[in-house]
């Protein structure tokens, strides 16, 4: 079935493909794929960028129907249809008490696309979302289906893959045994405070989120402290912060009734590790967003930059979020083997006047090194991108064998140099 493609979450981008194609079935998508010369796969939406369009059609999987069966457990993995949010993949585990590492601020965000994205949570010891995967299945661009797993050649290339191989249609994943988490929230430390301690903030929790709206009065908003049960409960009453009265939204003033619970009481992983609840609309949902990631060690560096443009970033913002994640093998994984910290901007949807104030900030922090986030809004800059991937030109070889006539292209992945 074809529909007009619509927009994305955010309402930022009116896709330009000339349809949308919703098969029902795997053997329809195969169809599909041998039949149209330019196809992207369309995940939750939640991209604001031109990633998830093309030139061509666009397909979605969702409705595709899913038995329970289709859901499979063995051992310590799960096997998934990619195409669920994993907010739709927590009761399978849930009834077999089996739980994910990690999971990211929206539990409303596909399993592919934000695997393809390099999507995260934040903690020290805390990996991306790709890093869960074992092994990943998708249909290239001749038709095949292909099957890598971990340790296998080629995996590592084939997990954060910007949608460039082919359409993902399962992933198995890494689960453990269900465990609680509780979090709870602190306001108003001092940045100076929050710079000269940061790697002691970083280990109060299993995640540490640091939200500030870089206000000339030099205090951090929040710091959000999530911890399992076993970490001791987190204090930063030394920091000069406070803790919290009640329930907090990382905006200042919204309502945090939409958020999953603070107050240190434990409950279940996939009802903490998020910031936002599934049931409820996700953070402001007016909004653009950006991140950049870059190597844990230039993080007082990074802040200090943020800092002196604060000026031109603040009347913009909703909220930036400031973040740990620990390195991983992935070729095209913002935290590709480095220690990361990670700037998470929340903007008004004002992208004309965010343009030339992001322009500012990727100029600040590319000697730095920071790496964008591949869903969200930056300013691609195909000379630089290269140096920052050391195995960018072995994904370019690996696309080259997937997908050697371009089928799953386009404008966006251009504008990076692939």
């Amino acid at each position: 079935m074809a529909s007009s493609p619509g927009q994305n979450w955010a309402g930022n981008i009116t896709y330009g493909a000339e349809r949308l194609l919703r098969p029902a079935s795997l053997d329809e998508l195969a169809e599909i794929i041998s039949r149209e010369p330019r196809l992207r796969a369309l995940g939750s939406r939640h991209s604001f960028n031109r990633i998830a369009d093309g030139p061509g059609a666009l397909v979605s999987l969702t409705d595709i129907p899913v038995d329970p069966a289709d859901i499979r457990i063995e051992g310590a993995t799960v096997r998934t249809p990619a195409w669920l949010r994993y907010g739709d993949l927590v009761p399978a585990l849930d009834t077999a008490g089996l739980a994910l590492a990690n999971l990211a601020s929206l539990p409303h965000i596909s399993l592919a696309g934000a695997v393809a994205t390099g999507t995260h949570g934040s903690g020290e010891k805390i990996t991306s979302l790709a890093t869960q995967v074992c092994a990943v299945e998708f249909l290239n661009g001749s038709g095949e289906t292909v099957v890598l797993r971990r340790g296998e050649e080629d995996f590592d290339g084939a997990v954060v893959s910007l949608g460039a191989l082919g359409v993902v249609t399962h992933l198995t994943l890494d689960v453990e045994p269900t465990y609680r988490v509780a979090q709870r929230v602190f306001e108003h430390a001092p940045w100076d405070a929050v710079l000269e301690n940061f790697d002691d903030i970083a280990a109060a929790g299993n995640s540490v989120s640091i939200f500030t709206r870089w206000r000339e009065d030099g205090l951090a908003d929040q710091i959000w402290v999530k911890y399992r049960e076993g970490h001791p409960a987190p204090d930063l009453s030394w920091l000069g912060a406070r803790a919290a009265e009640g329930p907090c939204h990382p905006i200042p003033g919204a309502d945090g009734s939409v958020c999953t619970a603070q107050m240190g009481e434990f409950g279940p992983w996939h009802g903490r590790w998020p910031h936002f609840r599934l049931d409820f609309e996700p953070s402001a949902g007016d909004e653009l967003q950006s991140e950049f990631l870059l190597p844990r060690r230039h993080a007082a560096a990074a802040v200090r930059a943020l800092r002196d443009l604060a000026p031109r970033i603040a009347p913009l913002l909703h909220i930036c979020e400031v973040r740990t994640v620990a390195p991983d093998s992935l070729w095209l994984s913002p935290a590709y083997e480095q220690e990361t910290v990670g700037f998470h901007f929340t903007w008004h949807p004002r992208e004309a006047e965010v343009r030339p104030v992001l322009a500012e900030i990727q100029a600040a922090l590319a000697p730095l090194g920071a790496r964008p986030h591949w869903g969200k809004v930056f300013l691609p800059d195909a000379d630089a991108l290269p140096g920052l991937y050391p195995r960018w030109s072995d994904f370019g070889a690996l696309r080259e064998r997937h997908d050697p006539q371009r089928r799953f292209g386009n404008a966006f992945l251009e504008s990076l140099g692939l």
